[in-house]
């Protein structure tokens, strides 16, 4: 099984973006010397706790830092940007860094209303939802399918080729996986988002039509995990995103807080679980080895994208090297 890290680059209380920054590529470092599968960075905007608003920013400088591990977009907002613009910049990431450049792409704005609209170039009136059309004409200048009389088909001359990006789809719905069964995309699934994705990965996978480009389904789950030496101290960590979420979900964003803030935090409110039915895996190596089996099992998963967040570079670090020995990853 394929072990693989998503990063969204947190920002801990007390530091800075570009400290948050920095440790995205340390991270990277460390998970390529461990022997992970792919790295993405997420993309995020407007707020005090997620460093990284532009993954391709990023994807480069951690391409240049590492050598084995696929490094991607976990994902590009779509909606957001022209499908000629996203596919010319990963087109020169792939040049770049031939066989090793993901493009995950997702219809989620990563951010609120206010800040989606900031982002808009066209402020008269707010964009249109045609996510689908988007996305088909993205894929028409990646796979050079765009067809001849289409005004746009000399642009599938992009500037990486023959080089270009495994596109992938991201989700935490049914529709998304609707898209990409029918779009013959493999397919990412945010179970840190929708713990309930079994179903719609197994749909995904009954439903899948070969693109040509793709001949078989394929599933990542991507899921919150974090790993201690004990069980004890491994919830004692997960208090900082346990405060983070809480307060998310009132509106109100926050760096990363310290451990002992957030434990004086839950405990004044009699919280200890994630909201709104998050899930996470939380433990020791036998705990977390454990959760991590159960979750491929229930998404027939062939990929795990491991998205960890603590308050301490130094135990988000420790929490991956426990997971890649627990799971047999082989250290160089």
């Amino acid at each position: 099984m394929r072990l693989s890290i998503l990063d969204q680059s947190p920002i801990s209380e007390g530091s800075t973006g570009s400290q948050a920054l920095h440790n995205t590529i340390n991270l990277a470092r460390l998970a390529d010397s461990l022997g992970y599968h792919r790295y993405w960075v997420a993309e995020h905007h407007g707020g005090p706790m997620l460093a990284c608003a532009s993954p391709e920013a990023l994807i480069g400088p951690l391409a240049a830092a590492t050598t084995n591990l696929r490094v991607g977009s976990g994902g590009v907002m779509l909606p957001h940007y022209s499908p000629l613009k996203v596919a010319e910049t990963f087109s020169m990431l792939s040049g770049l860094f031939p066989g090793r450049i993901d493009l995950g792409v997702g219809r989620a704005a990563g951010t609120d209303a206010t800040t989606t609209f900031a982002l808009q170039r066209d402020r008269r009136h707010a964009a249109p939802d045609d996510f689908p059309a988007q996305l088909t004409e993205l894929l028409a200048y990646l796979w050079d399918q765009m067809p001849a009389d289409h005004p746009f088909a000399r642009l599938t001359t992009l500037p990486g080729r023959p080089e270009v990006p495994d596109p992938w789809l991201l989700g935490s719905s049914p529709q998304s996986g609707l898209w990409a069964a029918e779009l013959g995309l493999p397919y990412a699934f945010a179970d840190f988002i929708n713990p309930s994705g079994a179903a719609i990965a197994r749909r995904y996978r009954e439903q899948f039509t070969p693109s040509g480009k793709i001949a078989a389904p394929y599933v990542i789950a991507a899921i919150s995990v974090l790993c201690a030496d004990t069980n004890e101290e491994a919830q004692r960590l997960a208090a900082s995103s346990k405060m983070l979420l809480t307060l998310l979900f009132q509106g109100r964003l926050i760096p990363v807080p310290p451990v002992e803030k957030a434990l004086a935090f839950l405990a004044e409110r009699s919280v200890d679980t994630l909201p709104l039915g998050r899930r996470a895996i939380i433990g020791s190596q036998s705990t977390v080895q454990r959760g991590i089996q159960e979750v491929v099992a229930e998404y027939e998963a062939d990929e795990v994208m491991i998205l960890t967040i603590t308050y301490e570079h130094t135990a988000r670090r420790r929490s991956y090297e426990l997971v890649a020995d627990a799971l047999g990853l082989g250290a160089e």
